[in-house]
Order: structure tokens, then sequence, then C-alpha cells
């Protein structure tokens, strides 16, 4: 066998991040990020369930600064992996396609997840009177 000069595949320094390929990724990203929180979550009701001494640190741990910081990644996550997931329903139906509809989508994947963790977070704080 003779070892041809073949030409390598084109990677990352070739190619420009575009919207999809960004958010194909973040997509992967953000389910990995809500098995840990369901993990987290199984820790915290496992807490509950063992008694008022165990249930205090891990609510110690989710109202530290880390703790809440974490929850409004998870909340972004949660909000960006449903819109995300119908926007690949709209794709599996065969909608979509065209580079125009697909960066439009794509923003508005992004803008509905924030809004979606915003709203919630404005209203967690405000039943709980974190917000006057």
């Amino acid at each position: 066998m003779t070892n041809k000069n073949r030409p390598l595949s084109p990677h990352l320094q070739v190619y420009q991040p575009q919207i999809t390929s960004v958010l194909s990724i973040l997509h992967r990203i953000t389910g990995v990020a809500l098995t840990v929180g369901a993990l987290l979550l199984v820790w915290w009701l496992a807490a509950a369930a063992a008694g008022p001494e165990t249930f205090e640190i891990a609510r110690a741990f989710w109202v530290s600064w880390f703790g809440q910081m974490l929850l409004l990644g998870l909340t972004f996550a949660l909000f960006y992996h449903l819109c995300s997931g119908i926007r690949h329903l709209a794709w599996d139906l065969g909608y979509g396609f065209d580079l125009g509809t697909a960066t439009l989508t794509g923003w508005l994947v992004i803008a509905g997840a924030g809004a979606m963790t915003l709203a919630t977070w404005l209203y967690a704080c405000s039943v709980t009177g974190i917000l006057p």
C-alpha cells in the first residue's frame, strides 16, 4: 500500500461558527446539564426525606450564591432545551430548513429561553418576597 497525500477534512480552523451549529452544540450541553440537575434534585429530595439536619445542609447549599447561580443556569438550560426541542420537532416535520428561517428560529430560541428564564425568576422572587 502506498501512502497517498490525501486532503485533510476541514476543521474548526477553516469553518466559522454558525448559529445553527452553535445552537446544536448548546442543545447537547444543556441536555447534559439537565441530567446533572436531575441528580441534584434527587439529592435535594433525599435530603428532605432524611430529616431536618440533612435538609438544612441541602437548603444552605441552594440559598448560597453558588446554588442560586446553579439554579439560574439550570432554569435557562431547561427552557433553552425545551425551545430547541420544539425547533428540532419542526425540522423533523420538514419545516424551517432554509437559511433565513433557520437563523430566525435560532435567535427566537435564545430570546424565548431568556424571556422564560427571566419571567420565572421574577415570579419566584416576587412570591418569596425578595422583590418589593
